[in-house]
């Protein structure tokens, strides 16, 4: 995976977030030969609460890009996937996830979280190939998190 620009495609997840400034978690699908987003989502659990943002982003890339070749996609996200999002990552067959924040500093600071490592979700799941790689712009996927916490305290 090292041919993409992994802090690019995060810089546009992290843009994504400031649309749900209190839930930042905000996705991008990247194909991996071409560079190119070809999907994107947020979260949007206040309509569905399992709307979260990698949901929100393979919805998108699958009404845009039927019969699309998943495995050479990366998805971005700011936060690393939960076991549900993780899930339909392998369910997808999406061949990579990036992510920024963990879910061990997720719970950390309070966020309500399965404490489940995406990773583990992966090695768990015979038959499936995703790579999984973690703390890409970390400091500033964390700030989303600890700043929406201090405008939510209690959530």
């Amino acid at each position: 995976m090292s041919d993409l620009d992994h802090e690019r495609s995060m810089r546009r997840a992290v843009a994504l977030a400031a649309r749900v400034p209190e839930r930042p978690f905000a996705a991008v699908v990247v194909d991996r030969a071409s560079g190119a987003v070809v999907a994107e989502g947020w979260n949007r659990s206040d309509e569905n609460p399992t709307w979260h943002g990698e949901i929100d982003a393979i919805n998108r890339l699958v009404a845009s890009e039927p019969g699309i070749d998943s495995s050479r996609l990366v998805l971005y996200t700011t936060a690393e996937p939960c076991p549900m999002c993780q899930g339909a990552i392998l369910w997808a067959g999406i061949g990579a996830v990036v992510f920024g924040t963990s879910i061990r500093f997720l719970t950390a600071t309070g966020w309500r979280q399965i404490d489940i490592a995406a990773e583990e979700v992966v090695r768990r799941a015979p038959g499936w190939r995703c790579e999984v790689v973690g703390g890409v712009l970390e400091a500033e996927c964390n700030e989303l998190f600890l700043t929406a916490a201090r405008a939510a305290p209690g959530r």
